[in-house]
């Protein structure tokens, strides 16, 4: 079949480790492979990493890298990850992704492959539902051997939680536990696609806090601003608050009375941003502190309540940002921005992300270069003394995680000409003013007395 075929391709995974970042929302997972090619005289150009079809479903993002030099000169060189061929199949819907290698591995060599990936909503709160009183506690499912699709001589995986309450984990010897640390392993000799399920339940009292629906809006203006808005959808995806929220105890008792709440929200913003502000539907919120420097800023930002599992918010944030700092010119002559992509809120996951980059009116021929994959249309917005609205690049992705805030590029053509369009319509306002009111001074608008008849 295609999975024998996948499965003894040439590749042997020599060792295999694998740590398992459990210490907050989001589940971090790095792999380190060192694989050999067997075949006899074919080179490898590939090698296949498996997820489950639940891991699949919650995968947001993996990289991987290949280590090359020794010790102090050893540089890590970035390897491009796609979903593997959908006819390879694989035992158990596993789901096959494919890592390149820059230079194919010839017979009998090895190579170290380090992979990295996140994921999200893979944390079930039990019980699902908590007092103010109570520690939330949530369940992690995995596997105590890798599943991969080659066989496994030698491994081991190693799982860090948030503390050392853990209330229980699925032994399979040899299994030891140290504090907040839970060792699978070594395991010898496995065979391709091998599965040995564990649950562990442990504490984990960080914030789940989850944003819905994140609509980035940043509208480039030629005359010196960029200016970004932001709405959120916010909800704390942790177990749900049951029973009667008291202020009173939260207040007095903060390190046991809601420790899995959370009541502020660190964004991290460009430097040198401007005219900050933070609102929701009621109006403006006092409770936000800024702090800048050269390299970057930071917006501490307090909801008007404390959030508890299950409970909800919605809120804005704005900024100005000096369009020097963003906006250059490429070779070909075309205007370029460059935006920084993903959520300014530290350690959350974003559902759904829209990112609007609303260009000068009399912008044509955008064209969006993010390095991951994303939906992309255009349509038109209309502002102050638009004559055919401004050009509009939507971008939207789901499942977001800080490993996706990196830059990304719109690039357009546009004519100087246009800049004058708004100063002109102004000058024109001015003066057909002007004139109507020298044309209302000059007119006799007066009603004639009819003359007496003599």
């Amino acid at each position: 079949s295609q999975a024998a075929q996948a499965a003894e391709d040439g590749i042997r995974v020599l060792s295999a480790e694998k740590r398992i970042d459990l210490t907050g929302p989001i589940v971090k997972v790095f792999l380190t492979l060192k694989v050999q090619n067997t075949a006899t005289g074919a080179d490898a150009s590939h090698v296949l990493i498996a997820f489950t079809p639940a891991e699949a479903d919650h995968l947001a993002i993996v990289k991987a890298t290949r280590a090359e030099g020794k010790r102090k000169k050893k540089t890590y060189i970035p390897l491009p990850v796609s979903p593997a061929d959908p006819a390879t199949a694989a035992p158990n819907g596993a789901r096959l992704y494919s890592i390149s290698l820059p230079t194919p591995l010839k017979p009998t060599d090895t190579t170290t492959v380090e992979v990295f990936y996140v994921l999200t909503h893979s944390l079930e709160p039990f019980p699902a539902e908590i007092t103010q009183s109570e520690s939330q506690l949530v369940y992690y499912r995995d596997s105590a051997v890798l599943l991969s699709p080659y066989h496994v001589q030698e491994q081991g995986t190693y799982v860090k939680t948030p503390s050392s309450r853990v209330e229980s984990f699925t032994r399979v010897d040899p299994t030891s536990r140290s504090g907040p640390d839970v060792k699978y392993g070594a395991y010898g000799n496995q065979l391709p696609y091998a599965y040995s399920p564990i649950i562990l339940h442990y504490e984990n009292n960080h914030a789940f806090a989850v944003v819905e629906e994140l609509v980035r809006k940043v509208e480039i203006s030629h005359w010196g601003n960029v200016q970004v808005t932001e709405h959120y959808k916010l909800k704390h995806g942790g177990a749900k608050h049951k029973g009667v929220f008291s202020r009173l105890e939260y207040q007095a008792r903060q390190s046991i009375s809601g420790a899995s709440s959370f009541k502020n929200l660190l964004a991290r913003l460009p430097p040198r941003v401007h005219s900050v502000y933070y609102r929701d539907e009621i109006g403006n919120i006092s409770s936000s502190h800024l702090r800048s420097d050269s390299y970057k800023s930071e917006l501490e930002i307090e909801p008007r309540y404390p959030l508890f599992g299950g409970w909800h918010c919605t809120f804005t944030i704005g900024y100005g940002m000096p369009l020097q700092d963003f906006l250059f010119e490429s070779a070909d002559g075309r205007r370029f921005a460059n935006l920084t992509f993903g959520c300014p809120l530290l350690n959350t996951v974003v559902d759904n992300l829209t990112i609007k980059v609303v260009l000068p009116e009399g912008s044509k021929s955008p064209q969006a270069v993010v390095p991951f994959e994303t939906e992309q249309h255009l349509e038109t917005s209309y502002s102050y003394l638009d004559v055919v609205g401004r050009t509009t690049v939507v971008i939207k992705k789901k499942n977001v995680v800080g490993e996706h805030n990196v830059p990304f590029q719109v690039y357009y053509e546009f004519s100087p000409i246009f800049m004058l369009a708004e100063p002109l319509m102004l000058v024109t306002a001015v003066l057909l003013f002007f004139a109507a009111c020298i044309v209302y001074l000059h007119t006799d608008l007066s009603i004639a007395k009819s003359q007496a008849s003599s």
